[in-house]
């Protein structure tokens, strides 16, 4: 996101975009795609309400929320543009906020990526995972990206 410092992002968290709703597919390519028709957009505040419920020490993935909105709401899949969009105004919502904070740096891309899109980007995501008992580790030499060894094992269920 660009120009962090003059947005309200509590303001874009609470702004549901007539969400949530479900909408019909009709281009096959899509549906091959994501495996259904039945596409789920969920509010930028579901979002931050599921990260809030992640405990110390776990973690979550981004596509573990999608796959939770899905089934809670008989659709095949939630769609993923807005899902990486509304994780990362979650995130700068609570680094706008004094109190009441959510702890957005447990809620990882896919593969136990760190979020670069992330206030501080991935080095300061890193730090909460290590103090959590989480292993990063670095890959790339150019394009470096970090990632949580065996994020698997750590990982929180949503049911």
């Amino acid at each position: 996101m660009a120009n962090e410092a003059n947005k309200d992002f509590n303001a874009m968290l609470k702004d549901s975009k007539d969400m949530p709703k479900i909408q019909i597919l009709t281009d096959e390519k899509s549906i091959k795609k994501y495996g259904g028709d039945r596409m789920y957009f969920a509010p930028p505040i579901a979002y931050d309400e599921v990260m809030r419920t992640v405990p110390f020490g776990k973690l979550l993935t981004v596509g573990l929320i999608r796959e939770y909105f899905a089934k809670q709401n008989g659709a095949d899949f939630t769609e993923p543009i807005t899902a990486g969009i509304f994780v990362s105004i979650a995130a700068w919502a609570s680094e706008q906020r004094t109190e009441n904070k959510t702890p957005y740096r447990r809620t990882l891309k896919a593969n136990g990526e760190l979020n670069p899109k992330y206030p501080g980007g991935a080095e300061a995501q890193k730090e909460m995972p290590e103090k959590e008992g989480h292993t990063v580790m670095q890959k790339g030499r150019t394009n470096i990206r970090y990632y949580v060894q065996n994020y698997e094992q750590a990982l929180f269920d949503l049911e």
